[in-house]
């Protein structure tokens, strides 16, 4: 894999892989890791406090010294208080999600801060490069965690957005292995965000259970729920189940917002619960059979992009 695009110059990386800005996975470690590796490691900030993003941004600085970023969603109320942590840290890179990529854009780019936003359509994406970002992550319904109402994937959304736009795409949603990552750049993306695949790492936060689950799964193990209140992509278990049985009775989001709760995500993931937590992941599990260091899961990643590429050049 030798790619020189604006992705890589951008993020001065060496390869165009950016790790998702996971809750309850993307801590310093996993962060570092991907990051020494050439690719982008971003903080997960969607589950820390502000003084907690500090302490992963402070590690992370003393485990690696190429670029790294912050995952921030705009949906927190402490939002703001997220975005001045990275500034007083002096963070080069914030993605942003669920929200409008607006309303901290300005403060960001006061401070030289690259600033890309997640989308899951042409029409978000399209205002996200008014709103000034440098690069937008589009990200197709496959992805494990929140997704767009629309439910369009991967290989439908990346081209739109690419032919719609002027500034970089990052594709994301069911991309696992260095096929997806061809593909991808194939669509016309100039890089790659992973999420699941980088869940089911060494270096990942996860919990064991969370992680042994992602590599049991198949190919039909992830459901969609909570349509009416924010998509969400799961793993199938007690929980999952009793979710999108409840919404097909016809549930208000009241009763879905209560059932759903505020801690499934840490339940799930961190602690493992497998039965009430809230697994979250990609379609891409089915691709995952093994938990690897991020050392052996770049070599593999690079690898099957070369072997992919041979074959198609074959042709």
């Amino acid at each position: 894999m030798k790619i020189n695009n604006r992705i890589t110059t951008i993020f001065r990386i060496k390869h165009p892989i950016i790790q998702a800005g996971m809750v309850w996975v993307s801590g310093w470690k996993l962060a570092s890791a991907v990051s020494n590796n050439g690719g982008l490691g971003l903080i997960g900030s969607g589950s820390m406090k502000p003084e907690l993003l500090e302490e992963h941004i402070l590690k992370c600085k003393n485990a690696t010294d190429r670029s790294f970023g912050v995952n921030i969603p705009l949906m927190r109320k402490d939002a703001e208080d997220l975005v001045n942590v990275c500034i007083s840290n002096n963070i080069k890179v914030v993605f942003t999600s669920a929200g409008n990529p607006k309303t901290f854009i300005q403060k960001l780019k006061d401070n030289n801060i690259i600033v890309v936003h997640v989308v899951p359509s042409v029409k978000f994406a399209l205002k996200a490069e008014l709103a000034g970002c440098d690069a937008v992550v589009a990200e197709g319904v496959e992805a494990g965690g929140h997704n767009g109402i629309d439910e369009t994937t991967t290989l439908c959304l990346i081209p739109q957005v690419v032919d719609a736009v002027k500034i970089p795409v990052i594709a994301a949603g069911g991309i696992a292995d260095g096929r997806g990552i061809l593909a991808a750049l194939s669509l016309g993306a100039e890089g790659v965000q992973i999420g699941t695949r980088f869940a089911a790492t060494i270096e990942s936060s996860a919990h064991t259970n969370y992680k042994k689950r992602v590599v049991e799964a198949q190919d039909n193990d992830t459901i969609l729920a909570y349509k009416k209140i924010g998509l969400v992509r799961m793993l199938k278990n007690d929980f999952a189940d009793r979710s999108y049985k409840a919404e097909q009775s016809g549930w208000n989001e009241d009763q879905l917002k209560e059932l759903l709760g505020k801690k499934r995500e840490r339940l799930g993931i961190f602690e493992g619960d497998e039965i009430e937590g809230e697994l979250e992941a990609g379609q891409s599990s089915g691709l995952i059979k093994n938990i690897l260091s991020v050392d052996e899961l770049f070599k593999e990643l690079i690898s099957g992009f070369d072997i992919a590429m041979e074959k198609i050049t074959k042709y």
